[in-house]
């Protein structure tokens, strides 16, 4: 049951004797907050300083009719949200009535109004106004534990997936952290691609997984010191295999991602990669990321049998490789990400050097 006494009601008619009376019947009923004006271009603004709980609202009035005032009022009110309108008339006109009910109007009460109507009919609105609130609160409360279990449910995804691709880069990776920076790195191409920021995301979640399917690699191929004979490499390409395998039939997005780059992120750009040997725009995009980032991460890491390549070397090599191993638009959009920091910081020696200069 709701207290009375805090329900506030906003009464706009232009008869005052009219808004007398109702304050009167209201106070004897317990109401406590009530505001009202005789002028229904104050309507507005009486609105939204007093934030009712219900308007009582005459239709006829000089100047701005009832329906202009539900115009003005309408737009205040949450769509969430019920304010119910209760409107005062002499007229029984069933047309006046639709159109009432059309603007916003709830309920109507016929001048001259019984007292006990009054009461009642307020109440029943209010009420009303006050299950509705419940229900949205309840409402609110659902969504936010559902949000929360939803963030739950992702970040035990996350953690997963983050471990499932540690799994994969434990027997040739000690510190696990390549498969992470590529994660970042095809993330960070994608978004520079101006791809969809939900899928710049899903290629973040998905990309550390690329080379699950070394899971099924022996370690004589797989970590052999030296170069691999044409049988050990035909062994280790079968990781793309393996790995799309490890990940087929996956439920949500990523997982789907995840298996898709797993299989093709040894395509090349010319058709001579496998295990498909997919050419061009036919191997899905972010496979062709993660074909450059990765490529990128590895050689600019030390390995047991060579040291970390510079990064600009690297990029040279990209360029190099662009139209033949890399799709050249990434490749080009990639190395001058990459080298943005490094040119920037010859520009700044290179202010260094002048102004060395200019001081001597």
């Amino acid at each position: 049951m709701f207290d009375v006494t805090e329900s506030r009601i906003l009464i706009v008619d232009d008869d005052a004797s009219v808004v007398r009376s109702l304050r009167q019947i209201l106070a004897r009923h317990g109401f406590g907050q009530i505001a009202s004006t005789t002028d229904p271009h104050l309507a507005k603004a009486l609105f939204q300083e007093f934030s009712p709980d219900i308007v009582v609202l005459d239709l006829r009035m000089p100047g701005l009719d009832g329906f202009a005032v539900m115009e003005q009022l309408t737009p205040l009110v949450p769509e969430e949200s019920y304010l119910p309108i209760l409107i005062l008339t002499g007229e029984s006109s069933t047309e006046i009535r639709r159109r009432a009910l059309a603007a916003g109007a709830h309920d109507f009460l016929e001048k001259p109004f019984d007292v006990v109507e009054v009461d009642l009919r307020i109440r029943h609105l209010l009420q009303t106004r006050l299950l509705h609130l419940r229900l949205a609160n309840q409402n609110q409360t659902l969504e936010m534990r559902v949000r929360e279990r939803t963030r739950q449910r992702d970040r035990a995804q996350e953690e997963m997936l983050q471990r499932l691709a540690a799994a994969g880069e434990a027997r040739d990776d000690e510190t696990g952290q390549h498969t992470q920076r590529v994660g970042h790195l095809a993330a960070d191409v994608a978004r520079a691609l101006g791809l969809p920021e939900a899928q710049v995301e899903l290629i973040r979640r998905a990309a550390p997984l690329h080379d699950i399917g070394k899971i099924g690699i022996p370690d004589a191929v797989l970590l052999k010191p030296g170069k691999l004979s044409q049988e050990e490499f035909a062994i280790m390409k079968r990781h793309t295999i393996i790995g799309a395998r490890i990940l087929a039939d996956g439920q949500c997005d990523v997982v789907q991602l995840a298996a898709s780059i797993a299989r093709h992120h040894h395509e090349r750009w010319d058709g001579t990669g496998y295990p498909d040997g997919l050419v061009g725009e036919a191997i899905p995009i972010e496979a062709r990321i993660v074909a450059l980032v990765d490529v990128f991460d590895a050689l600019t890491h030390d390995r047991p049998y060579r040291p970390a390549w510079p990064p600009q070397k690297v990029c040279e090599y990209l360029t190099q490789e662009s139209g033949r191993h890399f799709d050249p638009a990434i490749c080009e959009v990639f190395v001058a990400e990459a080298m943005a920091p490094a040119q920037a910081q010859a520009h700044r020696h290179s202010i260094q050097e002048v102004t060395h200069a200019a001081a001597a």
